[in-house]
């Protein structure tokens, strides 16, 4: 049997990560060769990635980097089994490795064939896999280009990216906070222009569905019964829709007996109040329309504005 030393085992267990008696065993298995003790490991880590190949890598970290000039951002999630290995400072110093790597190239099939400490990320996984004992992989990645990037990353959980239209003034203190949006909010789209009719059109009716469905049993309980709306888009709110809404507010104004003098008092606050019901998908689902998380009373949108620039395109990744 080979003897190995001390420094050889470490030298290895630098290399690989391994533990060190897993590289001891290597190394002996590989006769003291050590690339031979490398593909020891190596095809230990296949063995175990094709015995855990079926389990569920739902916990791990999220990174985000962004370019020295901020025009290039990229965020990936890699993913493990337990939390208590995503948290470990390691496995997240080889999510932030990768995500370095992944600056350097274009899609998630060049990242997983790119070179990362003389093997492929691909292959870096699996020699991981057999190290840590856990299902890994690169769950997500995203790549963002604009003439200016900025991100967020929410205890390396949730990772978002957004892009300005320009460089401007504490243009990174508007991309961080609208990157923390991003994040909080879990917007899928730009702005309600972006939806598909027929996309609205659904989403309406089972909404529809689902509040007089809750109603029925709210009657029957003998709650208030939730309001039910016309419209859940601002694609749906048509000058047609909006005039004979304003028509009914002020039918209601005239039953209710206010003097019509002070209509063009009220009207404004019942148009809001009318829009926002009838608008729900795109506060959930849009970022532009959403409200501002650091000031409920402004739209995400009026915030952009007031730096002069527009959002041009935002990306989120996440464990799950």
């Amino acid at each position: 049997m080979v003897k190995v030393t001390a420094a050889e085992v470490n030298k290895l267990r630098k290399a690989t990560g391994a533990g060190m008696m897993d590289c001891k065993k290597a190394l002996v298995e590989a006769e003291g060769d050590f690339d031979k003790a490398i593909d020891v490991l190596r095809k230990k880590g296949q063995k175990v990635a094709a015995n855990r190949a079926d389990r569920d890598s739902s916990e791990g970290a999220a990174v985000a980097k962004v370019n020295d000039t901020n025009t290039v951002g990229v965020s990936i999630v890699l993913g493990c089994e337990t939390d208590f290995v995503g948290k470990n400072e390691n496995f997240v110093a080889l999510a932030n490795k990768i995500a370095d790597i992944a600056m350097t190239v274009n899609t998630k099939e060049e990242l997983l064939a790119a070179d990362i400490d003389g093997l492929t990320v691909a292959d870096k996984l699996i020699e991981q896999t057999g190290v840590i004992g856990e299902k890994l992989e690169i769950k997500d990645y995203s790549r963002l280009e604009a003439p200016y990037v900025g991100s967020y990353v929410h205890i390396n959980k949730i990772a978002a990216l957004v892009g300005l239209s320009a460089i401007v003034d504490k243009g990174d203190v508007l991309a961080k906070d609208i990157a923390m949006q991003v994040a909080s909010m879990g917007a899928t789209s730009l702005s309600y222009k972006d939806f598909d009719p027929a996309f609205v059109a659904s989403e309406t009716e089972a909404r529809i569905a689902v509040i007089e469905k809750d109603n029925i049993e709210l009657g029957r309980l003998g709650k208030t019964l939730k309001n039910v709306p016309e419209f859940i888009s601002m694609s749906q709110l048509t000058p047609e829709v909006l005039a004979k809404a304003e028509e009914t507010a002020k039918a209601e104004l005239k039953a209710e007996n206010k003097p019509e003098k002070i209509w063009d008092k009220i009207l404004p606050g019942k148009m809001e109040r009318y829009i926002s019901d009838n608008t729900t998908l795109d506060q959930e689902q849009c970022l532009l329309d959403q409200n501002f998380i650091k000031d409920e009373k402004m739209k995400v949108s009026k915030y952009v504005e007031s730096y002069n620039v527009t959002v041009t395109a935002f990306t989120r990744v996440a464990l799950g």
